[in-house]
């Protein structure tokens, strides 16, 4: 069966939202909801966040939903148990992003085949070291079909960045400054330089900037540099609001979308 998310990008090739959230969060029950509400807000590709204890790239708003998602009882089985039945509902591109140690206990090969089971389309892992999949991993993620998505940054040299998407499938991840998710500064997203550098390369792979996108000037802006951005910790904040998920949902995808 053909990757839903190399259907997405020839389909689409740009101006491509990616939404991201915590699994469980800001209630156990509240990720299928999540994900048809999305879909029906014209989101593009979703990733999932599988909640893990000591999130290295997460910064506060994602460390604490993934506490919360604990707490309500979110694990790596209850996930794919609410995942079952997905594919009956959306054929959307669903990506699984998570730290390895989870996956490692859970195991890497059962981990894979219940993610293929279930529909999923990818794997991000941050840190995976790259040596590390292509000697053990590798053939594991390819025999269940799955795109292992890497993340860039502003200081990985070209060398890394060319070897990264030989060993890549989906999409590449830019990260748009070395710092951690939900950071604000304006000068996260405008980092033309490095942008027109990953251009330039001409990968095989399209490229996906995050980290720091949370209005529509930021997507706006990201959308010029790349094939399109992911919002994540401006998307959990949303959801912490009180009164109707769907209509904070719908609220916060039209103003990414549309100018205010």
């Amino acid at each position: 069966m053909e990757n839903r998310i190399k259907t997405l990008f020839e389909r689409k090739p740009d101006n491509l939202l990616s939404v991201y959230f915590t699994a469980g969060y800001p209630t156990l029950e509240a990720t299928v909801p999540i994900i048809l509400e999305l879909e029906k807000n014209g989101v593009d590709l979703i990733e999932i966040g599988m909640p893990f204890s000591d999130p290295l790239a997460d910064g506060p708003t994602i460390q604490q939903s993934s506490e919360i998602a604990i707490r309500n009882g979110m694990t790596i089985p209850k996930l794919f148990e609410q995942l079952q039945e997905i594919r009956k509902h959306t054929q959307l591109p669903l990506v699984l992003m998570g730290y390895l140690n989870p996956v490692m206990q859970y195991g890497v090969e059962r981990f894979c085949q219940q993610a293929q089971e279930v529909g999923i389309d990818g794997i991000i892992l941050p840190d995976l070291p790259l040596a590390d999949y292509v000697r053990e991993y590798k053939t594991i993620f390819e025999k269940y079909g799955l795109c292992k998505i890497f993340l860039v940054t502003p200081q990985t040299p070209e060398q890394r960045i060319r070897e990264i998407d030989s060993h890549t499938n989906g999409f590449i991840y830019m990260v748009s400054s070395a710092s951690v998710t939900g950071s604000t500064n304006g000068n996260a997203v405008i980092n033309t330089d490095y942008f027109q550098r990953v251009k330039s390369m001409e990968l095989r792979n399209p490229g996906i900037i995050g980290f720091g996108i949370h209005n529509n000037d930021t997507f706006t802006e990201a959308c010029k540099h790349a094939s399109g951005a992911i919002i994540g910790s401006a998307f959990i904040e949303a959801l912490s609001k009180e009164g109707n998920l769907e209509e904070n949902i719908s609220t916060f995808i039209r103003g990414i979308r549309e100018k205010v």
